[in-house]
């Protein structure tokens, strides 16, 4: 058995009050952790010298290794804008676990991220939940599929104007999803009938994926930003009875009310990108805080690469500064996400039973002049910041011993 004890420690755990003391992780879980506890004996000893120590940061909306930054055109993945309807693509399928996002990620403090496939169509395809480190994909998965990617607004309809088909309108777009959900809703009175009489069935990917919102097995991920997009996301999900997550929300702030009630969470971000089209007229980092302070559960998102991975954390501070609450900003990067993710039970915060994903910063994170030092995920250490060379050492995906 493994046992590590993070010792002199100022440990943040973000669902409880911080202390100074002790973090005892056994095989990768943590196992105690408080003021009063002390090291078992014969367990290795990391003495943190007073720096904080968290749980590893969550973005819950990423295009992480199927869109690399600075990669244009053929060698971006994100977007199979064949069909409006791609609910069957994986974005497992296409994701490069070498392309340097992930570095940067570890860098930031962030080992948990959701890969959303783009958002060029009405029904985009499934997310993957991955840890940030690993030798391939298939290492790295914490759940999949970890929702369904859906569009509304200015995306999907421009794309497919251009092509002279529907959806050119944000009333086709909405048509392209009530169809798809109909035909799955029909699919799945068949599917169902076969199984009972026993009879042989032929699966259909793109069916099966929608039956699994339907199912409420996974969330419906609806990209909106303006008000109205906000409106239509809600009108769909009383019309077929998922589980709604919004991604972005720029504009949701306007009916925060109704989102508290119905207990819908926003994905919102990115925060610091430009008012570059008209559905982003709306953005302020004031947001965050004005969906907080409505009873809204936010989550803080990068969409990397539209913003570097490693300003996660930055976005969370600006909007403090903007008037967001200070542990609800913690929150936003690491239990509120989880949660979303359906991963709360493992990540986003410390406590006993959970994996030790952790990560010590020089100090308070949301001071960015703060940086993570060291990174460990599953208990082992995968990042160290070189000090002297001003740059993070990022360990090989499997110890060269191994």
């Amino acid at each position: 058995m493994s046992i590590t004890a993070y010792i002199n420690a100022h440990v943040v755990p973000v669902t409880a009050e911080p202390f100074d003391g002790t973090l005892i992780v056994e095989d990768g879980r943590i196992t105690a952790l408080g003021p009063d506890v002390e090291a078992p004996a014969g367990a290795e000893t990391i003495d943190c010298e007073g720096r904080w120590l968290l749980p590893g940061f969550v973005d819950a909306h990423v295009h992480l290794g199927m869109h690399a930054e600075g990669e244009v055109g053929a060698t971006a993945d994100v977007n199979e804008m064949t069909d409006p309807v791609m609910a069957g693509v994986r974005a497992i399928d296409a994701i490069d676990p070498n392309e340097p996002g992930w570095r940067d990620a570890l860098a930031g403090g962030v080992t948990t991220v959701n890969v959303n496939p783009g958002s060029g169509n009405p029904i985009g395809g499934q997310a993957v939940a991955l840890h940030t480190h690993g030798r391939t994909v298939d290492e790295m998965v914490l759940r999949s599929p970890s929702g369904l990617k859906s569009a509304l607004g200015e995306n999907p309809k421009n794309v497919y104007k251009e092509k002279g088909r529907t959806p050119s309108t944000r009333l086709g777009t909405a048509l392209v999803i009530r169809q798809a959900f109909q035909k799955a809703q029909g699919y799945m009175a068949r599917r169902a009938e076969a199984e009972a009489e026993g009879k042989p069935f032929t699966r259909d990917p793109h069916m099966e994926a929608l039956a699994l919102v339907l199912e409420k097995k996974i969330p419906w991920r609806q990209h909106c930003h303006r008000t109205d997009d906000v409106a239509t996301a809600l009108r769909l999900a009383d019309e077929f009875g998922y589980d709604l997550v919004l991604d972005h929300g720029t504009e949701a702030h306007p009916i925060a009310d109704v989102l508290a009630e119905r207990g819908v969470p926003v994905l919102i971000g990115p925060l610091f990108t430009t008012k570059s089209k008209p559905e982003l007229r709306g953005r302020s980092l004031r947001n965050p805080g004005r969906l907080a302070r409505a009873g809204v559960e936010i989550s803080i998102i990068t969409d990397h690469p539209v913003i570097p991975i490693d300003f996660l954390v930055y976005q969370a501070a600006l909007a403090v500064k903007e008037g967001l609450d200070r542990d609800i900003a913690l929150r936003a990067i690491t239990i509120n996400p989880a949660t979303v993710l359906g991963l709360d039970g493992r990540l986003g915060s410390l406590e006993t039973g959970k994996d030790a994903d952790l990560v010590l910063w020089t100090g308070d994170p949301l001071d960015v002049m703060q940086r993570a030092l060291r990174v460990w995920i599953g208990g082992r250490q995968v990042m160290e910041y070189d000090v002297d060379a001003h740059r993070p050492v990022v360990a090989p995906a499997r110890p060269v011993e191994d």
